[in-house]
């Protein structure tokens, strides 16, 4: 603590006040009934391809909502409100869709009926939708449903090494966000129909864990066979890029057998490789940089270093109207400076292990009364090490405070310390209670409601005139970018794939030839 205490005395004000934040969040689109709305993605929301802050994750049904970078968690969470509201005006008028509320999905198809992303007829727009075609022969396209929210961090004056300080000891203490946050202990049984699974029935149609907190983080999530084989390391940036560029150019038996392209001609995949591209690597966070058109995330890391960091554990809450509050946000910026303040020794093989099973263990039991976590080897409570860490986080909540103004900062540690005691309080237990108070047990029928209540309250918001004009100027803009990225195609497209997925893009010589011209949004990126 000693050393803790040190640090924090030594960073400004200032450069607290420097922490930057922001969010993307993704969402089915969903139809009264609770089934998937199976329609395109609305053309009035501009192009998925190049609008800035509206595209779509694995599905063309799921929409993915992007906010910029910004100094104020107030100024995030208004824009992140401002792109709903776009978005609920624009399904509105088109019709009766909604925005599913949960992270895990609504009544789902068939696995092929499932439509995957379009992104129009130009190389990128084409690789972006053979790479989820991909997903689609790897994984299954139910997984790829799956919705949550990313967090975006940075703060000024942070090196490489100390972004992989920050996350190894993210990865240790992660189990905490999915106790404090996981909003999935149940779904619809659809999701794991013909799987394998632990879950026990509730209700018609559902399925749940009595004691679950994030069942999208568990071992019915973004699981695989041939990621489990990955141990990456994250004791510098040298040896996770290591890490990745084996697994994006070593040949992988099962998807060498899918092949590039079927009988017909078809694309089934960017590569056969373990990894098609850096994207397909699932992890709690990850080091990030901004790209340049065409360029390889692993290349932009190894020769610009780490810019910022992506959480990417946290579920869609169901009782927030966008998904996330304020409070949260304050807390993942405290629990973010603490895993990067605190000492972070190496990882080993054997602790990457354990932080699998202690994740695992907290999505599907979380809230079981005497839950036991491994720590270094040892057996710990979940609540005496959660607890330990909070107590650890009241400096760095005070020297946040002490920068803004306040105490929000404090209050959101305060509130997770009365969570630790209580978790009928916390997110998942709440979802179980409102299923059994109000809907008979069944996930569907309540989450159909919260999704109702959402699109009535967002709709419901005051939304200036200016505003809308904004957004249909992003839209036209978008969509006019989208036409001049395909006119300016002259490669075809297997050159372009090749030269893509090339090991030589991985290194450190900028030295092949642009796949892209001009800006392109970061929705853009494969």
């Amino acid at each position: 603590m000693n050393n803790l205490k040190e640090r924090i005395e030594a960073l400004s004000a200032a450069r607290l006040r420097g922490v930057r934040r922001g969010i993307e969040k993704e969402s089915l689109r969903a139809q009264p009934d609770g089934k998937l709305a199976l329609t395109p993605h609305p053309g009035a929301l501009g192009s998925a391809l190049t609008h800035p802050h509206i595209t779509t994750d694995f599905s063309e049904s799921q929409v993915e909502l992007i906010t910029g970078a910004h100094k104020d968690v107030e100024t995030v969470l208004q824009e992140l409100v401002q792109i709903h509201q776009f978005t609920y005006r624009v399904l509105d008028e088109a019709g009766d869709e909604r925005l599913w509320v949960s992270s895990m999905p609504c009544g789902l198809p068939t696995d092929e009926t499932i439509p995957i992303g379009r992104y129009g007829s130009s190389n990128v727009g084409r690789a972006k939708s053979v790479y989820r075609m991909g997903l689609s022969h790897r994984y299954g396209r139910r997984m790829q449903t799956i919705s949550g929210i990313h967090y975006n961090w940075s703060l000024p004056e942070v090196s490489s090494e100390q972004y992989f300080a920050l996350i190894r000891n993210f990865r240790r203490h992660a189990f905490l966000l999915l106790y404090l946050f996981g909003a999935s202990p149940a779904l619809c049984s659809s999701f794991v129909d013909g799987r394998p699974h632990e879950l026990q029935p509730i209700g018609e149609g559902s399925m749940h864990m009595p004691h679950g907190t994030s069942l999208r983080m568990g071992r019915l999530g973004y699981q695989s066979e041939a990621q489990a084989s990955l141990a990456v390391s994250y004791n510098s940036l040298d040896g996770y890029a290591a890490s990745l560029q084996d697994a994006l150019t070593r040949p992988w038996p099962a998807y060498e057998a899918i092949g590039i392209r079927n009988l017909g001609g078809d694309y089934n995949q960017l590569a056969t490789t373990l990894l098609q591209i850096e994207n397909e690597f699932y992890g709690t966070i990850r080091p990030k940089r901004v790209i340049y058109p065409g360029e390889r995330p692993l290349h932009a890391l190894r020769e610009r270093g780490v810019e910022y960091v992506e959480v990417r554990l946290m579920d869609l809450d169901p009782f927030e109207p966008v998904g996330i509050n304020a409070q949260t946000m304050r807390f993942l910026d405290v629990f973010l400076l603490h895993c990067l303040l605190t000492d972070s020794p190496p990882d080993t093989r054997e602790e990457i292990a354990d932080l699998a099973h202690n994740q695992h263990l907290t999505a599907a039991r979380g809230r079981e009364p005497g839950l036991q976590l491994s720590r270094a080897g040892k057996p710990v409570l979940l609540t005496e090490w959660g607890g330990e860490l909070l107590q650890e986080f009241a400096p760095v909540a005070a020297a946040l405070d002490a920068a803004h103004g306040g105490s929000k900062h404090a209050e959101a540690i305060e509130a997770a310390a009365a969570a630790l005691k209580d978790p009928s309080i916390l997110p998942s237990a709440r979802v179980l209670a409102a299923m059994k108070a109000s809907h008979n047990d069944s996930f569907v029928s309540f989450v159909r409601a919260q999704s109702a209540q959402t699109r009535e309250t967002l709709l419901a918001l005051p939304f200036p005139a200016e505003q809308g004009v904004e957004f249909e100027r992003l839209t036209r803009e978008s969509l006019d970018e989208q036409k001049r990225i395909e006119s300016s195609d002259t490669m075809p497209f297997e050159i372009y794939r090749e030269q893509y997925v090339s090991p030589a893009r991985l290194g450190f010589k900028n030295h092949w030839p642009e796949l892209a011209t001009g800006p392109v949004s970061q929705s853009a990126a494969l």
